[in-house]
């Protein structure tokens, strides 16, 4: 039986320019009414972790979840899945330092920029700083990536760089990494603490 997850392997598909029946037809199937546009899977990861936590599954409600694999990609996916393609309702998140690149991809795709909501820096600074950088270290404690962390504040290129930046860093320096922590760092938020970004992305849904 099609799911969620065989319409987003379908888009992104279509977004590497393969054809675009199977995901019209998966879309009209499982009656998909919106996307969430993401840069990349660790972004998934915490969307996902906010929305579990909150006792709501998006699937099932008809919103696609996906990674795009980068910023650069927006106008691609938009112009694919927003009113040019299958007419979904589109929203996402958005690096400050993105911002106006996704306004262009988003205009020319005739698609609202009032979904997507912006990241000071990414997700994962705006978690850092919602659960503040003794608590992210304890987390790194318990999930037994200490002596790496310790290893990798040992370089000389984490001179001078601040708790924060260097933990952001961190979480990009082994693969899966960044994705585990999206989620880690989410389920340890306080509800009254989640990200404003995060929050009203989910709210809005």
């Amino acid at each position: 039986m099609a799911d969620m997850g065989a319409f987003r392997d379908a888009v992104t598909a279509w977004a590497a320019g393969g054809p675009g029946d199977p995901a019209r037809e998966l879309a009209a199937r499982l009656s998909v009414r919106a996307a969430v546009l993401l840069e990349g899977p660790s972004d998934v990861a915490a969307v996902g972790a906010l929305a579990a936590g909150r006792g709501r599954n998006l699937a099932d409600e008809g919103v696609c979840v996906l990674a795009m694999g980068g910023a650069m990609s927006i106008g691609r996916f938009a112009g694919l899945l927003g009113p040019p393609g299958l007419g979904l309702r589109l929203t996402g998140l958005c690096d400050e330092g993105e911002r106006g690149f996704y306004a262009r991809g988003l205009e020319r795709a005739g698609a609202a920029q009032e979904g997507f909501f912006v990241c000071a820096a990414d997700l994962e600074d705006e978690l850092i700083r919602a659960l503040g950088v003794r608590r992210v270290a304890e987390l790194v404690r318990a999930e037994g990536d200490l002596r790496p962390l310790e290893t990798f504040l040992r370089q000389p290129a984490q001179r001078g760089r601040t708790a924060q930046q260097q933990l952001r860093r961190f979480f990009g320096t082994k693969k899966g990494r960044k994705i585990h922590y999206g989620r880690a760092l989410v389920e340890a938020l306080d509800p009254d603490r989640v990200p404003a970004p995060l929050d009203a992305l989910l709210t809005s849904l």
